[in-house]
C-alpha cells in the first residue's frame, strides 16, 4: 500500500502542476483511472439503470460517460478544474448523452448526494477522510460507495477486489462500501 500510495503521488505531481485549481482546494489530483477498471468499478456496484450515480472528482467524466452509456444510469460527476470539467461535458454533449450524463463544476463537499445510489471516488485517503462526515450524513440507507485504491477509514468494506494488472503494468484494489 505504501508503495501503491508513493508511486501515485509521484505521478500525480506531474499534474498538480498543469491544473488551473489551487492544490488546497483539491481532493486528489488528476489521475485518470484506465476504462477496464472503471467498468470493474460500476460493476462491483452492480449499477443498473436508471439508478443516480455521482462520481466525486469526475476529472476527464470516463465514470460518469460509461455509467450513462453502458449501463444507462442518471450520471453525474462533480469537477472543481475549470478545463476538466469543460472537456467532459464536451465530451458527453458530443457523444449524445447529455440527457442521463452530466458535470457539475464545483468543489466535490459542496454538492448534495442524497438522491444517490451509487458513488465512485478516486481520491486521495486524507481526502476521504475529510468526506466521510459529509457522506454519512447525506447519503440514504442502501447507498453504494466504491472508492479506487484507497479505502475509507473507519467504515468496513462489504468487498475487496484486487486487480494485479490494469494491462497498464500496476494493480488496482477496489472497495465497496454500503451505507
Amino acid at each position: 500500500m505504501a508503495m501503491k500510495l508513493a508511486g501515485l503521488f509521484a505521478v500525480c505531481t506531474l499534474f498538480l502542476s498543469a491544473q488551473n485549481v489551487k492544490e488546497e482546494d483539491k481532493l486528489a489530483p488528476y489521475f485518470p483511472t484506465p476504462p477496464v477498471i472503471v467498468e470493474k468499478m460500476l460493476r462491483m456496484a452492480d449499477l443498473k439503470k436508471g439508478e443516480k450515480m455521482f462520481d466525486l472528482g469526475s476529472g476527464d467524466g470516463r465514470i460518469v460517460i460509461m455509467a450513462a452509456k453502458k449501463f444507462g444510469a442518471d450520471a453525474t460527476g462533480v469537477e472543481i478544474d475549470d478545463s476538466l470539467a469543460k472537456q467532459s461535458t464536451a465530451e458527453i454533449a458530443h457523444q449524445g448523452l447529455a440527457k442521463t450524463a452530466r458535470i457539475i463544476h464545483g468543489d466535490v463537499t459542496a454538492q448534495d448526494y442524497s438522491a444517490a445510489n451509487v458513488i465512485t471516488v478516486y481520491l486521495l485517503p486524507d481526502s476521504n477522510t475529510k468526506i466521510r462526515p459529509m457522506l454519512e450524513k447525506q447519503l440514504k440507507k442502501g447507498t453504494r460507495i466504491i472508492a479506487h485504491d484507497f479505502e475509507f477509514s473507519g467504515w468496513k468494506p462489504e468487498k475487496v477486489e484486487t486487480i494485479e494488472d490494469d494491462g497498464e503494468g500496476r494493480s488496482h484494489t477496489l472497495f465497496l462500501y454500503r451505507r
